[in-house]
């Protein structure tokens, strides 16, 4: 990746990060905000500190993505878009979370398709995840999570 391209991406991301933390801070009700304020806040030091450091040419950038990176990226990509554009208010978040994270699983991990064990495997981590999920955002951080049609 050349220094141009390193610093219009950054400068992308950067933008992003201002108009997630706009977002985070204009909200209502305020409770419900205050942990996407948090990480927002950070979300934005980074992005702004990554396109300085380009703007200034002391980032240590590589040689971009291989046509094959994107092939293997490009599964990923599609759910998590997916996710954060429609299932997570359609759904519900935790209902969305898990089938993303199922499927993210499914997708990358390694093991064959044609065998059970892999597929138990794959529910019991996706269970566990969600879980833990459930417990940090609902139970201890007390964040609001969007409802849906399901939980």
């Amino acid at each position: 990746m050349n220094m141009i391209q390193h610093k219009i991406s950054s400068g992308f991301v950067a933008i992003i990060a201002v108009l997630v933390c706009y977002a985070s801070f204009t909200r209502q009700p305020t409770e419900a905000y205050l942990f996407p304020r948090v990480i927002s806040v950070f979300f934005l030091a980074l992005a702004l500190w990554t396109f300085v450091k380009a703007l200034m040419g002391r980032s240590k950038a590589g040689n971009g993505l291989s046509m094959q990176m994107f092939k293997n990226m490009a599964p990923g990509v599609a759910i998590s878009a997916i996710y954060i554009f429609f299932a997570a208010k359609g759904l519900g978040f935790f209902t969305a979370t898990t089938i993303a994270f199922f499927l993210l699983v499914s997708s990358y991990d390694p093991a064959p398709h044609s065998d059970p064990k892999t597929w138990v495997k794959r529910v019991i981590i996706t269970a566990g995840f969600i879980a833990i999920m459930y417990a940090l955002f609902a139970k201890i951080l007390v964040v609001y999570t969007p409802r849906g049609m399901f939980i």
